[in-house]
C-alpha cells in the first residue's frame, strides 16, 4: 500500500478502553491519515495520541469537532478536503 486512510477508526469498543485495536500498528510503515470525531466513544483524542506513536510510518490526524463515530453529512466537504490534501502530498 502507498498509504492508509482511516475514517472513524474504532480504537476500542465503546466503554472498553482496555480492548485496544492497535497490535498491528507497528507494521504500518506508510503514511497514515486518521479522520475521527473528537467525541467518538470508540476512541478519544487523548487515547489516540497515546498510541499513535507506535505506527512506524508518518501519521496525520484530523479531528472533526463536535462529531462522534458517525460524522454528520455536513462534515462531508471537510473530510473530502482533508483526504484530498493528504493524497496530494504523497
Amino acid at each position: 500500500a502507498t498509504a492508509v486512510i482511516l475514517l472513524s477508526y474504532p480504537l476500542h469498543p465503546p466503554g472498553k478502553p482496555e480492548r485496544l485495536r492497535v497490535e498491528h500498528w507497528p507494521d504500518l510503515a506508510v503514511p497514515t491519515l486518521f479522520v475521527n470525531g473528537d467525541r467518538d466513544p470508540f476512541g478519544t483524542p487523548e487515547e489516540l495520541d497515546a498510541h499513535i506513536g507506535t505506527i512506524a510510518g508518518p501519521t496525520r490526524v484530523h479531528w472533526l469537532v463536535g462529531q462522534r463515530h458517525d460524522p454528520k453529512p455536513e462534515c462531508d466537504d471537510e473530510i473530502i478536503e482533508v483526504v484530498g490534501s493528504f493524497l496530494a502530498g504523497l
